[in-house]
């Protein structure tokens, strides 16, 4: 049975998707750290990061730098930050965190955004690839 993230990927769930290629796929997490906080995950359902052959493990890092470096133009933040977890979803993903403090990184304060807001962002984000 294919994954909540797989779905997401073939359509059959709603994303904010902010950008893909052959092998990834990058949409707004909906239950964001910040807004602008994106997941890129492997169109390969993976379980660990480290389970990924090379080449797949170095193209979602090229292919997260890609979108990072969007997000970077697109939102105000010191930095973004990168993280790779795995826990919640058995799927190989990457978040990528606006940052203006440590506080933001903590997955602890959400912030909630309208679909208008998440919509807006992507635009952002993609007029910046």
């Amino acid at each position: 049975m294919a994954g909540i993230f797989s779905k997401i990927i073939k359509g059959e769930i709603t994303s904010y998707k902010v950008y893909e290629d052959e092998k990834c796929y990058a949409f707004l997490d909906i239950n964001p750290n910040a807004a602008g906080h994106t997941l890129c995950v492997t169109k390969k359902e993976v379980d660990k990061v480290f389970d990924l052959s090379e080449d797949d493990y170095n193209h979602l890092m090229q292919f997260s730098r890609k979108v990072a470096l969007a997000i970077r133009k697109a939102i105000p933040c010191k930095r973004v930050g990168m993280s790779v977890i795995g826990l919640e979803v058995p799927h190989v993903h990457v978040h990528l965190i606006p940052l203006n403090s440590m506080e933001d990184a903590t997955f602890q304060n959400k912030q909630s955004l309208t679909p208008e807001e998440f919509q807006a962002t992507v635009v952002k984000i993609q007029d910046c690839l």
